[in-house]
């Protein structure tokens, strides 16, 4: 029997309208009926899952997410960290300064600051629009200490401009970060030990739960190592072929109730 279910959300959870179905609601309430943990795997903040799990009713005591793709991992309740794994100031200023010499934007969030940046982009109003939450304006080589709490450095940029910087990218960035695409525009740069399968089976083990116990649904380059990670590990229909190449079984597409249609069939027994 799986007892925890880790969802990604953007392309998974989420159909393209960015909503949560009633059958995909219908299907995660009756897997926590039956004593199944459902836990939010994202990039995403704290404070960018309130509504979500407000819809989801999962803001209670005991109940947890992933949030940052599994850098923080955080009691939905009391804000108590669980885990942390993240950078520092030294490490975004040197990041940033390499997006100067790329030629694409750059942003970051602070444990204090929130959502920085230098320069605002059409990408950052659209992660501070998704999460609901501000943008600050800073210089980082000015503003920040380089013993400064930093979650994690993305590039940010449409697509053609961002994978173009990616293919400069030197060795060094490789070697001592994560990087990862979560999105078309969005390239993540995390602490080395940043991933969600990490933080998947960090937060299973914290549950007393087995790790065949563990079902996950992802779609993008960020959820890889927890499609993998999982006991069960699930891709979407329109996630990338890397993802579904590696998982033990491809749902449905996010807009075709992938998610519902999973759980219904490997928890709800349906």
């Amino acid at each position: 029997m799986y007892k925890l279910i880790a969802l990604d959300m953007d392309g998974t959870l989420l159909n393209s309208e960015k909503q949560i179905t009633d059958r995909t609601k219908k299907a995660l309430s009756e897997a926590r009926a039956q004593g199944v943990k459902i836990v939010l795997a994202t990039g995403r903040p704290l404070a960018g899952l309130k509504a979500p799990l407000e819809e989801l009713d999962l803001i209670h005591e005991n109940e947890y997410v992933l949030s940052f793709n599994g850098a923080l991992i955080v009691d939905v309740k009391t804000g108590n960290i669980i885990s942390k794994c993240i950078l520092q100031g030294k490490d975004y200023k040197d990041l940033f300064k390499l997006s100067q010499e790329l030629g694409v934007h750059c942003q970051a969030f602070s444990v204090r600051h929130g959502l920085v940046t230098n320069e605002t982009s059409q990408y950052t109003e659209h992660e501070a629009h998704i999460n609901k939450i501000d943008i600050n304006i800073i210089n980082p080589l000015t503003d920040i200490t380089d013993e400064e709490d930093i979650v994690k450095v993305m590039f940010i940029d449409p697509p053609e401009i961002l994978d173009s910087a990616i293919a400069k990218i030197p060795d060094w960035v490789k070697e001592r970060y994560n990087v990862f695409k979560s999105a078309p525009f969005f390239f993540e740069i995390t602490n080395k030990g940043v991933d969600k399968g990490v933080g998947l089976l960090q937060l299973a083990d914290y549950l007393n739960i087995k790790q065949s116990e563990t079902m996950a649904c992802g779609d993008e380059g960020n959820d890889y190592s927890m499609v993998k990670a999982a006991g069960l590990g699930v891709a979407m229909e329109n996630g990338i072929d890397k993802v579904k190449a590696i998982a033990d079984y491809v749902t449905d597409t996010n807009d075709n109730d992938g998610v519902a249609k999973a759980i219904e069939k490997f928890v709800l027994n349906k």
